[in-house]
């Protein structure tokens, strides 16, 4: 599954300015990579370091180019440490397939141990929060999730066909997760909560993931709209403690539970770490009924 990772408690790597700023560009014009140190480099090397990043790929499993994995996802540990080893063969002297080795060859270009597919079980609070699917379901899904999520949003739509294909065996129960690192995530993972206590969440959900590129306040504003909130209540519940206080818990519990990044998916408690393409993940669910 792939995950949009974040390291510690989600510190942002790049200030959220910058960070917003250098998604807006394309990763393969760029010359400057988050946490990516080319000082020391000669003209002709850095040139040579860009195009080593631009084409190969990340080792995380994120299907990015290191390039794009540092743009995309600036804590992700793997690509930074393969930009790192590129560019001290580089300036070692070494040429571009040696400093291709070099990457391939450090704990970096290995990329994660291999996990099981279900960890151990843990206990995630969930009282109180939406859900959708069977009520007397035999297998529980909980998945921490961030609007802003490029992944997020696809593991919205594999969700939806998965309680499609179970409809009286799964129930799907949502957690807020906003990454530090998308400036607009928790004011959405608000949005949500204040649809949420009008009844309304799913269908929040779906405007705010299928407008996932603009989450300012007012697009926000004209989404809780459409989907028929009242408006008044849904402004006063926006910024209010109590909704700030239920972000802030499903946050704590998403910690408490291992939670490293977004989407994070436990099935019956445990955390997931395959495909939730349905294909995939089929013969797991068959085994939890």
């Amino acid at each position: 599954m792939s995950l949009f990772t974040s390291a510690g408690r989600r510190v942002a790597v790049l200030g959220l300015a910058a960070a917003a700023l250098l998604l807006a560009q394309d990763w393969k014009a760029l010359t400057e990579l988050p946490a990516v140190n080319f000082s020391g480099l000669k003209p002709l090397q850095k040139t040579a370091a860009l195009r080593l990043m631009r084409n190969h790929d990340c080792s995380c499993g994120c299907g990015m180019k290191v390039a794009e994995c540092r743009v995309n996802d600036p804590s992700c540990g793997y690509s930074k440490g393969i930009a790192a080893a590129m560019i001290e063969a580089l300036h070692a002297g070494k040429d571009e397939n040696a400093a291709l080795a070099a990457a391939n060859d450090s704990k970096w270009g290995k990329g994660p141990a291999p996990r099981n597919l279900l960890d151990d079980a843990v206990k995630i609070p969930t009282a109180g929060a939406p859900e959708k699917g069977a009520k007397n379901a035999k297998i529980t899904l909980v998945e921490f999730s961030d609007f802003q999520c490029p992944y997020c949003y696809k593991a919205s739509k594999e969700l939806d066909a998965i309680l499609a294909a179970y409809p009286t065996q799964v129930k799907l129960i949502f957690k807020q997760f906003p990454l530090d690192m998308h400036s607009q995530a928790a004011q959405a993972a608000r949005a949500a909560i204040a649809a949420h206590d009008q009844g309304k969440f799913w269908q929040m959900h779906d405007l705010m993931f299928a407008g996932r590129a603009d989450l300012s306040r007012n697009s926000l504003i004209a989404m809780a709209q459409k989907a028929g909130l009242d408006m008044k209540k849904f402004a006063a519940d926006l910024d209010s403690p109590q909704t700030r206080q239920i972000v802030a818990k499903d946050e704590a519990d998403g910690d408490n539970a291992g939670v490293e990044g977004t989407p994070t998916v436990y099935i019956n408690g445990q955390r997931y770490n395959g495909s939730l393409a349905l294909g995939a993940i089929r013969n797991v669910l068959n085994a939890e009924k």
